[in-house]
């Protein structure tokens, strides 16, 4: 007799990744996440690639995650999918210092963060 299976996080036309340890602020990961929210998986991936940011290849490759999940985990069709939400999270923060003049110290915070993006599939109108 084994376990009862756990019941799915997201709905049966949703699929799910998400990246960690992000080495940027959340602030400004969350620029990049509102730029691929609501938008076709294939816009959104065209705008991650010829973006200037450098957090945005991060963000590409855990699109491209969830994709592949959608895809392989949950048998949804690629063309119809469209990024539902994209959300942004804090993770650790290293403190790292330098000396300032007069003996003080002058404090460096080198913040983490992590990114949750999921895919729907929706019908085309037409």
């Amino acid at each position: 007799m084994g376990k009862a299976k756990n019941p799915r996080r997201v709905a049966d036309n949703e699929a799910m990744a998400k990246a960690r340890m992000l080495r940027t602020s959340p602030q400004k990961l969350n620029l990049v996440a509102a730029m691929i929210r609501g938008k076709k998986v294939e816009k959104a991936l065209a705008d991650l690639t010829f973006s200037k940011k450098r957090i945005a290849q991060d963000v590409k490759k855990c699109l491209q995650s969830a994709i592949a999940n959608a895809e392989n985990n949950h048998g949804l069709d690629v063309d119809e999918l469209i990024v539902a939400e994209a959300w942004v999270g804090k993770n650790l923060v290293m403190k790292r210092g330098r000396p300032r003049a007069r003996g003080r110290y002058g404090r460096i915070v080198k913040p983490f963060s992590e990114i949750t993006i999921k895919v729907r599939q929706v019908e085309e109108q037409a």
